[in-house]
C-alpha cells in the first residue's frame, strides 16, 4: 500500500493528490469504510521512512494538504523529472549539433535502470505516468539511432538495435534502423531476416502485415535504392509509404 502510494505521489510530480484519488489508486472499487483514516496511517508509515531516508531533513517531504498530500521533491532528484528535462531541451534545439544530441540523449536514457516504478503494481494513475514515460523512451531511442544513423555509426549501432527490436514490442521504426544499419555494413541476408522476422512475428502476434513504410525499405534493400547509401536520406522512404 505504501509502494503504490508513494508511486502516486512520485507521479504528480510535486503536486497535490486528493484523498479520493488516493484511495481509488489503493483500494480501487473496494474501499474500507473508514478509507480516509486507512489513507492516514499509510501515509503516516510512510512519511517515517522517508524521514528515515533524510535524517538531517527538519521538513518532511510527505506534505498533508487541505484535501489530499503531495510530495514535496524540493532539492530531490527524480530520474523521471530529469529525463523529461533533458529531452525537452534537445526538442526545443533544432540547431543543436547532432554529436551533442547524441550525447544528451544517451546521457538521458542511462537513467533507465529497469521497468518504471520497479515493475511493482501501481494504482492507475502510476499505470498512465508509466505508460507515457515508456512512450517518451521509445521516441528518443528512435530520435538517437536515426541521429547516429546520420554520422554514419551505423557498425555501432547493431548490437544494440538487435537486442530492442528482439525484446521491444513490435516496434517497426527500430526495426528498420536495424534494417538500414546491416545494410550500410554490408549485410543485406542480415537486414532482410530481420524484416523477415518482424513480419512473422506480426502475423503470430498480431494477425497483421508490415507496414507500407517497412515494405518500402524491404523493397529498397532488394533493389539497392541509393536511399539507403551513406550520407543519403533514408526516410525519404517513410514518406512515400
Amino acid at each position: 500500500m505504501q509502494t503504490v502510494l508513494l508511486a502516486a505521489l512520485l507521479a504528480a510530480e510535486g503536486q497535490i493528490v486528493s484523498v479520493g484519488a488516493l484511495a481509488e489508486d489503493l483500494w480501487g472499487g473496494d474501499q474500507p469504510e473508514s478509507a480516509e483514516n486507512a489513507l492516514q496511517a499509510h501515509a503516516s508509515r510512510l512519511r517515517r521512512k522517508l524521514q528515515m531516508l533524510e535524517p538531517g531533513r527538519k521538513q518532511t517531504r510527505l506534505v498533508s494538504q487541505t484535501g489530499g498530500y503531495r510530495l514535496d521533491l524540493t532539492g530531490a532528484r527524480v530520474d523521471a523529472m530529469a529525463f523529461y528535462d533533458e529531452i525537452s531541451a534537445v526538442r526545443a534545439d533544432p540547431d543543436m549539433a547532432p554529436t551533442e544530441v547524441i550525447r544528451r540523449l544517451r546521457g538521458a536514457l542511462a537513467l533507465w535502470r529497469g521497468p518504471v516504478f520497479g515493475g511493482v503494481t501501481v494504482g492507475v494513475a502510476a499505470q498512465a505516468a508509466a505508460a507515457r514515460l515508456s512512450a517518451t523512451r521509445i521516441s528518443v531511442l528512435e530520435l538517437l539511432f536515426d541521429t547516429e544513423l546520420k554520422l554514419g555509426q551505423h557498425s555501432t549501432i547493431i548490437p544494440e538495435l538487435t537486442e530492442l527490436v528482439r525484446g521491444e514490442t513490435l516496434n517497426e521504426r527500430l526495426c528498420e534502423l536495424l534494417m538500414v544499419a546491416l545494410y550500410r555494413s554490408g549485410r543485406q541476408t542480415d537486414a532482410l531476416n530481420a524484416y523477415q522476422r518482424m513480419r512473422h512475428r506480426m502475423a503470430e502476434e498480431l494477425g497483421v502485415d508490415p507496414s507500407p513504410m517497412l515494405r518500402n525499405h524491404e523493397r529498397a534493400i532488394l533493389a539497392h535504392d541509393r536511399c539507403l547509401l551513406l550520407r543519403e536520406d533514408h526516410r525519404r522512404l517513410r514518406a512515400t509509404a
